[in-house]
């Protein structure tokens, strides 16, 4: 089976404390820790294990610029065959149906019987998957926590829902599934495997290379355009926290001890 998982490098929330930029335009990047968006690297590890058991390759698509080769060679160190860097001054400023249309260009140059996205990424829109699949006039399925395997153009899905439930559905491949953390515990990264794919090619291709319509990418085609950002005012009632972590956690404790939620 050939699978193609959409991966995105992301602010790594638990390295950088996240802060507005001055103008309320988006978040402050100077000096941040970026790691690959926590539902993707979910989508990787389930693509891996259903290639080894049915066969088949594995690989990584990133739309981004040179910094997030990294994301597309941590995830072949852990185990995916191929990674495709997708490129261009064009694209910058894409918003979800921009980002659906150039990995678009991407599936069709290949040929895939299952593409694999996160559920969301940083900006939480959870968009991208549900978009492509409708480019591609593929079936679709999102908060994916289970797949299994029935045969070379059948797989049975299992999604969350409300309630805590849980539906299934067979579908049709090729298909585009949106994919939910907890599905699977997604491997250790050594050192070894980081070297090994350090020097192996990855093909960058821009909007020429996958034939991208210029009418829906960049930012001046964006349909969805980021107005402001802003931290919500404390609810009332609410008391921040301030000082070391240590500190905070102290004062939590005696909080609770004085409301007497523990003892």
């Amino acid at each position: 089976m050939e699978i193609l998982v959409c991966v995105k490098r992301v602010p790594d929330t638990s390295e950088n404390e996240i802060e507005i930029n001055s103008s309320g335009s988006d978040i402050q990047r100077d000096d941040l820790v970026y790691s690959v968006n926590e539902w993707d690297n979910y989508a990787v590890e389930e693509a891996i294990q259903i290639r080894d058991n049915v066969g088949g390759s594995v690989t990584v698509v990133t739309v981004g610029d040179d910094d997030a080769e990294e994301v597309l060679r941590r995830e072949m160190a852990m185990g995916a065959d191929k990674g495709v860097l997708l490129k261009d001054d064009a694209f910058e400023g894409s918003d979800g149906r921009g980002v659906a249309a150039i990995i678009k260009g991407e599936v069709e140059k290949g040929n895939y019987d299952l593409i694999l996205t996160g559920a969301q990424a940083d900006d939480g829109a959870g968009q991208v998957g549900g978009m492509l699949a409708a480019m591609l006039d593929m079936p679709f399925a999102s908060l994916v926590n289970r797949i299994d395997v029935v045969d070379d153009k059948k797989i049975n899905v299992g999604r969350e829902i409300a309630g805590g439930n849980q539906e299934m559905n067979e579908m049709s491949l090729p298909c585009v599934l949106s994919i939910q953390t907890g599905i699977n515990e997604p491997r250790y990264v050594g050192i070894r495997g980081i070297r090994k794919v350090a020097s192996v090619e990855i093909p960058v291709k821009g909007a020429a290379d996958l034939g991208v319509d210029a009418a829906v990418i960049g930012a001046a085609n964006a349909r969805v355009k980021r107005l402001d950002y802003f931290v919500p005012p404390a609810g009332e009632g609410a008391e921040m926290l301030e000082g070391g972590v240590d500190e905070i956690i102290e004062k939590l404790i005696d909080m609770l001890k004085s409301k007497g939620g523990i003892k």
